[in-house]
């Protein structure tokens, strides 16, 4: 009972502090009144969790409170959110909440025959409340034309109160899209910076649809895209290059699309007029099934799904059917589970988004079969790999840790007992007293955000002058870090350990990065190059799972190829790789294809076929079907096991 109370209590008594006295000293001291250091106020755990979830600012208290909890409806609303006053007002049977929680698929078949003037429903309405009848035309007509720009561009799926933080960017993107469609404005310039990212191609297609709409209406459209498909369609073409980096930064070429043909230095040429294909499927037999019964998260209800090991499977299907609650939510949670690993935490997100979250719901379903071919589970995903800027590439990649070795390995810091902690910025004896080894300082301003410059006192090298003496084949640890990727291969050509991790970093297409280069500073497609990087540089046992979740956004069809044999590497070495993607080359170049829908959110979530990338290329049921389809004979050539 005592208990009870202690944990689950509203009451919040008055009590005495002494701070540090044994119980049996207070209990002396309460009986003899002796006055207490301050009256202290308690409040039970239930109480202090409720009110730190509803009440702080902090995202990162918010999450550990939801630990706590558990989610379920108001028992006075219902978990509608309104007094019931509000909920006694219904159209078409429907309450407002019962009407916020359709797709917007259903919402417009609702108010589709309100929109016509000639309606039948309209026509009755008018013959008894003619001034109503005027203002549901004009409401429903505004509505309709809204949402048929929002069912054009693929949203359908969604419903009216999905909450924004749980959208990906794509169907963020999508949703700014259709409101500058609605709005009618002429004479505008739209800056897009890859508007395809995350969208399947027949979601691509309605894209294509609303950006020329804006386009016949005279705005100007300026788009940043490497799905060739919208490249295509463009009436001017800006292609720069050659590579990346330092390798890159040029204008190549600058006119309509066909003259790019003639642009020999041009790598985007290859792809946009088709010139060689793609890279063919190995065909490779499963050694093993992974079997997943009765998984059930967010628009998955009861699948049952066998996913092949010792190949590269890719899960297709439209934007919102339901893959990446599939891959990357229940196949890594209940292999994480059964393998005793935990499952990593959440995205990292502004703190507005966090506080906004609710407690999330679990997944449901097991694994019958399979597990014993399975000995790690490694995510990839595009979440960043650091958030200061002491993470960098060298760091990260664990190819710091040799550098270091060797600058301690040189006569001179021999000669002054340097080890390698002397030239980590993060240990205080070799780094910059003044900056801490962060290579620069903040400037506040009053009245003004704060600015950041480089350390007037090491000059953004990080180190102090001491550590900055020693060299190692006429370069100090400062200007070792500037060097990018393909620099140091040619500086560190007599150093096997550190040539091992620039390897793979050259063949993953990060050889513009600069060593020192913070992970801040990494896009998401870098990142998860990174994160691929580091993993292929160890030593390969086999017997590991891969999860990617879209590993080519972002990326240009010539990084898609590395990407590939990357994973066809992963692949060859006895592991297991599932990823989640939208390009038709990336499936086509799988052994095995999962095609999830057919359609999206309620009409999604179902195993529409399953096989190898021909298989699923002739399947009638599939939306993805005539896609891969196209790129299997574009010289992508599947073999059927």
């Amino acid at each position: 009972k005592v208990r009870n109370w202690i944990q689950f209590t509203e009451e919040q008594p008055q009590v005495p502090v002494y701070p540090g006295w044994d119980h049996d000293r207070i209990q002396r001291a309460i009986r003899q009144k002796i006055e207490p250091a301050y009256m202290g106020t308690f409040s039970s755990a239930k109480r202090h969790v409720t009110h730190s979830y509803a009440t702080t600012q902090s995202a990162m208290m918010k999450k550990r409170a939801a630990r706590f909890m558990i989610a379920r409806p108001c028992p006075v609303c219902d978990g509608k959110r309104l007094r019931r006053e509000a909920l006694s007002i219904r159209f078409e049977g429907l309450d407002l909440a019962e009407m916020s929680r359709l797709p917007m698929a259903r919402f417009s078949t609702i108010f589709a025959p309100y929109a016509e003037a000639n309606a039948p429903k309209l026509k009755a309405l008018r013959k008894t409340h003619p001034e109503k009848a005027l203002v549901v035309a004009r409401i429903a007509g505004d509505l309709c034309r809204r949402l048929s720009v929002l069912l054009d561009l693929g949203l359908g799926y969604l419903t009216l109160e999905r909450g924004t933080p749980t959208l990906s960017p794509g169907e963020l993107q999508r949703l700014r899209l259709a409101t500058q469609v609605v709005s009618n404005l002429f004479g505008v310039v739209y800056v897009m910076d890859e508007p395809s990212a995350g969208l399947h191609p027949a979601d691509t297609e309605a894209l294509i649809r609303a950006l020329d709409g804006l386009k016949m209406v005279g705005n100007s459209l300026f788009v940043v895209e490497h799905e060739m498909d919208v490249v295509r369609r463009a009436d001017w073409i800006v292609d720069v290059g050659p590579a990346a980096g330092e390798h890159g930064g040029e204008i190549l070429y600058s006119g309509p699309i066909e003259g790019l043909r003639e642009v020999a230095a041009s790598e985007t040429r290859r792809h946009l007029f088709d010139e060689g294909g793609g890279m063919p499927s190995r065909g490779r037999e499963p050694a093993g099934w992974l079997r997943l019964e009765g998984v059930s998260r967010n628009n998955l209800k009861q699948v049952d799904c066998a996913i092949p090991l010792g190949v590269m499977t890719t899960v297709t299907g439209i934007s919102g059917s339901g893959k990446s609650s599939l891959v990357s939510q229940a196949l890594v949670e209940l292999v994480a589970g059964a393998l005793g690993a935990p499952v990593a935490a959440g995205e990292e997100r502004d703190a507005e988004a966090a506080l906004e979250d609710r407690p999330a719901g679990a997944t449901e379903g097991r694994i019958v079969g399979g597990l014993e071919g399975i000995r790690r589970l490694i995510e990839v995903d595009q979440k960043p790999i650091g958030r200061t800027p002491r993470s960098n590439l060298a760091t990260y990649t664990g190819l710091f840790d040799h550098v270091r070795a060797l600058f301690a390995a040189t006569p001179e810091a021999r000669k002054r007992r340097y080890d390698a902690g002397r030239f980590s910025f993060n240990v205080a004896k070799g780094r910059c007293p003044r900056c801490e080894g962060e290579g620069f300082v903040m400037v506040e301003l009053l009245f003004l955000p704060s600015v950041y410059a480089p350390c007037p006192t090491c000059h953004g090298t990080r180190y102090n002058p001491k550590t900055l003496e020693i060299r190692y084949r006429g370069k100090t640890i400062a200007e070792v870090l500037a060097l990018t990727v393909e620099g140091a291969w040619a500086f560190f050509d007599d150093a096997p350990h550190v040539c091992r991790s620039l390897k793979v970093l050259r063949e993953v297409g990060l050889n513009y990065l600069r060593l020192g280069q913070p992970a801040t500073e990494f896009s998401g497609g870098e990142a998860q190059r990174v994160k691929l990087a580091t993993e292929l540089q160890r030593a390969q046992r086999g017997g590991a799972l891969y999860v990617l979740d879209e590993p080519t956004t972002g990326l240009h069809p010539t990084d898609v190829e590395r990407l590939l044999s990357q994973l066809h590497a992963l692949v060859d070495a006895g592991n297991s790789v599932v990823l989640v993607d939208h390009d038709m080359k990336v499936a086509a170049a799988s052994d095995w294809v999962i095609d999830i829908g057919p359609g999206a959110g309620d009409e999604g979530g179902g195993i529409v076929e399953s096989g190898p990338p021909a298989t699923v290329a002739a399947c009638r049921a599939s939306r993805t079907a005539p896609y891969l389809d196209r790129a299997l004979g574009k010289g992508v050539v599947a073999t059927t096991i």
